[in-house]
């Protein structure tokens, strides 16, 4: 596998090239810049991609970490300060704060509360599938978290132990979560999505303690039992949790509680003491987060408190301009890395309030639901994956629906989780008419790699499909393969030189081999986020694909994402993604799948022609793109991403392993049979 992504970086793609030349135009008006160095902080660059306070506070964060990383930690309420700031003596095992004490719920919770905010509204649930609101002011979250730590104590949690939550979208989760680490212990979500197969083997991999579960979730058409789950996936592990905590949702059907196991939430908050924080050292494990897809051999990223927290906290006002009476949206799951980042513990220890919203963008009931939110709550904020856009897009390109609803306290939408097309970007910076900001990061890492940071001055209308500037702390470097720098806009690997910042992952949960070998064994002293990109002359970082999604046409090596960008320029399509298959002569070439907007009135044919010539006009002939077909919709999985591996299976073997995030399986019926069309997936059965 090292030596196919070896092969992969090891020259730049002509195609890509010609792609990158085309994108250049863009900066032909500005003053010229040095091509050959990769310094992004050049006197030159022209006044608005230019901020002297990034420039500033990036340069201290790497020249000067101990004393730029004590400023941001006082973001956060200490019990004992640290003996010392940075401890990389085992690297990549690197400490932050070392000796310094601490606790996340009282950084969240207890700390705004003891300053008199504990009237203002921490979480606003808004539920269209439930059909209800509910709001939690930071006292009645301070008086429910409390009382479940209490229940938790008595039934033995202690500092490192590990609590398992599986439950859906509600403030309950976010409650189980807080009470968890008012004792020192560890919590592991598990997204509700998971099947009991999933499930199990993250209980095995964990070993909880305690597992908190909730009846049932609520999808627009169907109701989910969490508990009947809970209960098949506990049948076959051999060492089992004390007892499950399980709330039951109201005006829902309730589950059946087993008795010697089962204890119901109201009891269990309603018969014990409260219980206070417990003090845990800095680079203590807050959480456990399983990576999405990991079954039979799980994959838990470990996140430290004390650096999390502290970044965190600054994020909301240096990345997303977010402070004091704010309302902050974040649209996810409670079980991926950006519902903990910035549903929970971000907005929460800045003092903000967070919206949690339990519904589609566009079926519960209709594409308007987001514009509702936004009026209803005065949402100042949003973070969001470019799915929901092009999801709104597609089901109501001119907003007839959303209209209705005055979305004039929005300031800014930030994109990440995946590739963000510039069509949909710019579309969506029209309807909103706010900067729609891309940023990128990974579930390692806890928060942006790189960002458009409204706190420090940078451009609110950033270059066409960068993913901005990197965030303090982290020294990003495009390599080639042979581990040497590349030049401006050459395509290479993505790294981020070692130490890396606070708030970064420290770990793999009980398995420290793993972590260095997947993650720093392939360039010595670097960080491999295994994406490919390149840095333009102004510091912009542009983040062309995942290493396995490049595609290899008789040598020229070509992203999916350009590919695929060039596909969503279409005005007829809604959405697209671009897989390599095999080809005798040029050993692979692409082929694109598309789902047409609603209102498109053009037949597949023409716009099959369309496509083709679009992207021989952009790309060039050397893409070989002839192969293109319509669909009814992608496979993505619930946190947003195409699965383009499993379409790439499907066409190469006939039969695929469907990922158990894919949010609707019954695409890959319809996928099968255009893939036939188009020569592909001959062996796969009909259904």
């Amino acid at each position: 596998m090292i030596n196919q992504i070896n092969g992969c970086l090891q020259n730049e793609s002509t195609a890509m090239n010609q792609f990158l030349d085309k994108m250049q135009n863009k900066f032909n008006h500005m003053k010229n810049t040095d091509l050959k160095g990769v310094n992004c902080l050049q006197k030159d660059i022209p006044f608005n991609y230019r901020s002297k306070k990034y420039e500033e506070i990036f340069r201290r964060s790497t020249e000067d970490p101990e004393i730029f990383w004590s400023e941001i930690a006082q973001f956060v309420d200490w019990f004992k300060p640290w003996d010392k700031v940075l401890d990389n003596t085992n690297e990549p095992f690197t400490k932050w704060f070392v000796g310094g004490e601490l606790n996340a719920c009282y950084n969240t919770v207890d700390r705004h509360v003891l300053a008199g905010n504990g009237n203002k509204i921490a979480l606003i649930h808004n539920s269209p599938v439930t059909k209800t609101i509910r709001k939690v002011t930071y006292k009645e979250l301070l008086k429910t978290v409390s009382a479940l730590a209490g229940a938790l104590a008595h039934y033995g949690v202690q500092k490192g132990d590990r609590v398992l939550i599986y439950m859906p979208l509600i403030p309950e989760t976010i409650m189980a979560m807080l009470a968890t680490v008012r004792l020192g212990a560890i919590h592991s979500v598990v997204f509700g999505g998971f099947a009991a197969r999933e499930l199990r083997t993250r209980i095995e991999h964990a070993e909880p303690k305690i597992i908190i579960g909730a009846n049932c979730g609520v999808e627009p058409n169907k109701i989910i039992n969490y508990k009947i789950i809970l209960d098949e996936a506990l049948s076959e592990v051999k060492l089992k949790p004390k007892c499950c905590i399980i709330f039951q949702r109201p005006n829902l059907e309730k589950a059946e509680l087993i008795r010697g196991m089962d204890v119901s939430w109201d009891e269990a908050i309603e018969s014990y003491p409260p219980e206070s924080c417990v003090p845990v050292e800095s680079n203590h494990p807050l959480y456990i987060l399983y990576t999405s897809g990991t079954t039979d051999n799980p994959k838990g990223i470990v996140r430290s408190t004390g650096g999390h927290l502290a970044t965190l906290c600054w994020t909301m006002n240096i990345i997303y301009g977010m402070s004091g009476d704010d309302i902050w949206w974040t649209a996810s799951d409670m079980g991926w890395v950006v519902g903990h980042s910035y549903i929970c513990y971000g907005p929460l220890c800045a003092g903000l309030t967070s919206v949690m919203y339990e519904g589609k963008p566009d079926r519960t009931p209709d594409p308007g639901q987001w514009f509702r939110v936004i009026y209803e709550h005065k949402v100042n904020g949003l973070l969001t994956a470019p799915t929901a856009l092009r999801v709104i897009k597609r089901k109501d390109p001119e907003i007839t629906i959303g209209r209705k609803y005055s979305t004039k306290s929005l300031r800014t939408v930030f994109v990440a989780g995946e590739h963000c097309d510039s069509e949909s970007l710019q579309w969506a910076r029209k309807i909103f008419d706010v900067p729609i900001l891309n940023h990128w990061w990974q579930t390692e890492t806890g928060h942006a790699i790189t960002a458009s940071c409204i706190g420090l001055g940078h451009s609110t209308n950033p270059p066409k499909y960068s993913a901005g500037m990197p965030f303090p702390g982290y020294d990003v470097k495009i390599l080639r393969s042979d581990g040497s720098e590349c030049n401006i806009r050459e395509v290479g690997q993505i790294t981020i030189k070692l130490p890396l910042p606070p708030g970064t992952m420290s770990n793999l949960y009980e398995a420290p081999e793993r972590f260095v070998r997947t993650y720093f064994s392939r360039y010595k002293g670097y960080y491999d986020t295994m994406d490919a990109g390149f840095k333009d002359e102004f510091g912009y970082i542009y983040v062309t694909a995942r290493v396995d999604d490049i595609i290899n046409v008789s040598g020229h090596r070509l992203s999916t994402a350009a590919l695929e960008d060039v596909m969503l320029s279409h005005p007829d399509i809604a959405d697209a993604t671009v897989i390599g298959v095999p080809e005798p002569t040029k050993g692979e070439i692409p082929l694109g799948l598309y789902v047409t907007k609603t209102n498109c009135e053009k037949s597949e044919k023409q716009i099959d022609v369309e496509l083709i010539k679009l992207v021989r006009e952009l790309i060039g002939p050397i893409a070989a793109f002839q192969l293109t077909a319509s669909v009814n919709a992608l496979p993505r999985t619930r946190s947003g991403k195409i699965a383009r591996k499993s379409i790439a299976d499907l066409a190469k073997n006939g039969f695929v392993k469907i990922p158990v995030t894919i949010e609707d399986p019954n695409v890959y019926d319809d996928i099968k049979r255009a893939l036939k069309r188009l020569g592909y997936a001959k062996i796969a059965p009909d259904s």
